[in-house]
């Protein structure tokens, strides 16, 4: 029977977390908000209780590693070398098999979750680019992380903390640490074992599920832009249908202009020819990325805008009064005027063919542009237009501040991996110097922050702190304990890593850790059991999560992006979660006892 009263009102709030998780029928962060306030208005939270999440290291960690990632994903200065890495990969069961593989790799020697945070921008835009639904790649990437982290002592935090618990502890003092490799006699085959098992698993069971970002580039203007095909170009003599672009979401290629100026019907099994001018129609998006894509590809309006270090793809519409209503785009003086050029239009209820600069502008129109850092002064003193949205800043680093900026990143991973530093503080310092070099604008850093994903943290640290404190935690885990230890080691061993594995999901691995290791120990000590073996059962326990979004940092962290629901990870992460323990039980003990 529980001790304290108020360990009722815990479960309840656990309960409705998890019901409604599972459901859906609110979000959830407004869930977790919901079941921390019941806690508080109960008196089981104190308001510092609940507010203490907000300044966790963690989650700060994390938002912060998210903000850089942003940084990574605006500049594209690693499209280039992850480009390399995935070259040849056309299908998607290939580039999910190359993601894993490479993410797992680097994640067993430099921490998990800036690695996920660095590959997350460019996974979504290869799934945008190929019509896939990014939910069937964020999931693989981060389990791949987990079971990458696995398999050395450095490779995840938790692993590290096992570690430190074990020299530090004194129910069986003078024990030797672990090493950095032990873990591999089963982070290695389960690694294996769990890479092929999400290759069969999120073909079949993830779903093609886009988020709120992409429903609304659904519903978006679709816009006509022009691309010139230059020497040397890696399309031409290709078949239109081969092409990268014929696949990408959200940009149809309608027509080709030829060099004699004839107009083409843009069929499947066209061939381009060096000198065509491509005519596509496209999202702001998707035209705002193919600005600075590839130099062989280029919008000819552009020009000498190549070469500014800081320029801004915007939406304007044209005013009814306009004074350039009437007039040929190429007889507009964009450049002069603006500090700008056009690079595509959309005209509603119209469908528009030919070269852009041939278009006459009519009121109502929306356009794209192109701006440099004049334009915004300049825009506020005129009438011609209106100002719809900053679709896309385009920075180019130099290499400088691309050396700056990927040379700092390594660079902290690397020192905060031999404890040199705090990752915390390196990722401040990285973040402010990136602001020093204009690598980052000030103004753009507080868009990247996803505030859902802070709350949902911090609110499940402080649900974490009601079950430890009234005693609930606690009292499933020696219930647990106590029910597997009569029928002899292998029954207890995985009755630990159940009791662990499911304390991890709901309370986070951290405190899983710090609640069950001295059980563990003090098991080990009373039945003569090799302190490693627990300590390696209970890392492993702890830190392949895979049963629910909140079990680990980078199951949060693609939460949101890939459109996930609380029963994914249940469907996916459980049968994982279970061949995990199955594994890691038998090689444990195979080896200790």
């Amino acid at each position: 029977m529980l001790i304290y009263p108020d360990a009722y009102l815990v479960i309840i709030a656990l309960i409705f977390i998890l019901i409604s998780l599972y459901t859906e029928f609110i979000g959830a962060s407004y869930s977790f908000v919901i079941a921390i306030v019941f806690l508080g208005m109960t008196g089981v939270l104190t308001p510092s209780e609940i507010l203490s999440g907000l300044a966790n290291e963690q989650i700060a960690i994390i938002i912060m590693l998210l903000l850089v990632g942003d940084i990574y994903r605006q500049t594209g200065v690693l499209n280039s070398l992850f480009d390399k890495l995935f070259i040849g990969t056309k299908s998607p069961a290939q580039f999910r098999r190359r993601m894993m593989i490479i993410v797992g790799t680097f994640s067993a020697f430099l921490n998990n979750t800036p690695l996920v945070a660095l590959m997350m921008p460019y996974v979504s835009t290869w799934a945008k680019k190929n019509k896939i639904s990014v939910s069937k790649f964020l999931l693989p990437l981060s389990f791949a992380a987990i079971l990458g982290g696995c398999v050395t002592l450095i490779g995840t935090s938790t692993n590290l903390i096992v570690g430190g618990l074990l020299i530090d502890q004194q129910i069986m003092p003078d024990i030797e640490p672990l090493g950095i490799f032990e873990f591999i006699y089963v982070g290695i085959p389960m690694a294996v074992i769990g890479f092929i098992y999400l290759s069969i698993a999120s073909n079949k069971f993830l779903p093609e599920r886009k988020n709120a970002l992409e429903k609304l580039h659904d519903e978006e203007r679709k816009y006509i832009v022009e691309v010139e095909v230059k020497p040397e170009c890696e399309l031409i003599g290709k078949v239109l249908k081969d092409t990268d672009f014929y696949h990408t979401e959200g940009l149809e290629l309608v027509e080709i202009v030829r060099a004699d100026q004839r107009t083409i019907p843009a069929t499947p099994n066209i061939v381009i020819f060096e000198s065509d001018t491509l005519i596509f129609t496209g999202n702001v998006e998707q035209i705002a990325d193919m600005v600075d894509a590839n130099p062989k590809l280029v919008i000819p309006s552009i020009g000498m805008f190549t070469q500014k270090t800081d320029t801004q793809v915007v939406e304007i519409a044209i005013a009814h009064n306009s004074s350039i209503v009437g007039k040929q785009i190429r007889k507009i003086n964009f450049r002069k005027q603006y500090d700008a050029t056009a690079i595509a239009v959309h005209r509603n209820g119209e469908v528009l063919s030919g070269k852009i600069e041939n278009l006459v502008i009519k009121t109502g129109d929306a356009l794209l542009l192109l701006a440099g850092q004049n334009f915004n002064a300049r825009e506020k003193s005129q009438k011609d237009f209106f100002l719809i949205s900053h679709v896309k800043e385009i920075r180019k680093l130099g290499f400088l501040r691309a050396f700056v900026l990927i040379g700092g990143t390594f660079t902290i991973i690397a020192l905060a991996a031999m404890g040199i530093i705090k990752l915390f503080m390196g990722i401040i310092v990285l973040l402010l110097v990136s602001l020093m070099f204009k690598i980052a604008s000030p103004k753009d850093l507080p868009k990247s922050i996803d505030y859902d994903l802070a709350l949902i943290i911090a609110l499940s640290l402080s649900l974490g702190i009601a079950m430890t404190k009234t005693g609930v935690a606690e009292f499933i885990a020696q219930k647990f304990i106590q029910l597997f230890v009569p029928y002899g080691h292998l029954s207890l061993l995985f009755g630990m890593y159940f009791i662990t594995a499911i304390l991890a999901a709901f309370i986070t691995n951290k405190a899983a850790v710090a609640l069950i290791f001295p059980i563990a120990i003090t098991l080990a000590k009373d039945l003569s059991i090799s302190p490693h073996a627990m300590a390696l059962l209970v890392a492993y326990a702890a830190a392949a999560n895979f049963m629910t979004p909140i079990g680990y940092q980078t199951n949060l962290m693609i939460y949101g992006p890939g459109g996930y629901k609380f029963k994914d990870f249940i469907k996916i992460g459980t049968p994982l979660t279970i061949i995990y323990m199955v594994v890691s039980v038998f090689i444990i003990y195979d080896m200790y006892f």
